[in-house]
């Protein structure tokens, strides 16, 4: 690590404050219906986070589809508790997989080395499938967003080695 990221990241926000959006039609629909529904990738991220020291603000189901996402992002811009966002699922390359498309034409500044990197780690774990792996990050008014899959593994993958060491280390940069 270089001498100027280490003195950037020891100037970086230890503790970020997060929200959490699972990007699921078929849990948002349960939970209408009043359906129990396991959710272990949100676990996994909530329990993560918290681990690492960081806050989960809050945590929420949506649907997967445009204007539900849409209004979670704007949610989050409006909300100055926040620092940082997932949005979990609805990443992959179906019709009907929108998160990563609606979630990314907010994004001020783009940081396409969170996908890149989670890819290559995807890679390393799964081969050559990884190459249908999305997942990108962003910055926003301040805040950064990050859409990753919404498969446990992936989950874990992205929170533990990208967005749990680097979320205070973007955010301290997002806000300059």
């Amino acid at each position: 690590m270089s001498e100027s990221t280490k003195t950037h990241k020891a100037h970086a926000p230890r503790k970020v404050t997060f929200a959490v959006f699972i990007c699921s039609t078929s849990r948002y629909l349960a939970m209408q219906r009043g359906e129990e529904s396991t959710d272990i990738s949100g676990d996994t991220i909530e329990t993560l986070l918290k681990a690492a020291g960081h806050t989960v603000l809050f945590r929420r189901v949506v649907s997967d589809e445009k204007t539900m996402i849409e209004h979670a992002v704007k949610s989050i811009l409006a909300n100055d508790g926040v620092e940082a966002a997932i949005f979990c699922g609805g990443t992959g390359i179906t019709h009907s997989d929108i998160t990563i498309e609606t979630v990314s034409s907010f994004f001020e500044k783009p940081l396409p080395g969170f996908g890149e990197f989670f890819r290559r780690i995807s890679y390393d774990k799964m081969g050559s499938g990884a190459i249908t792996t999305r997942a990108v990050a962003g910055v926003v008014a301040g805040k950064v967003l990050f859409c990753i899959p919404g498969s446990p593994d992936a989950a874990k993958t992205a929170v533990e080695l990208l967005i749990s060491p680097e979320a205070g280390h973007i955010v301290k940069h997002a806000r300059e």
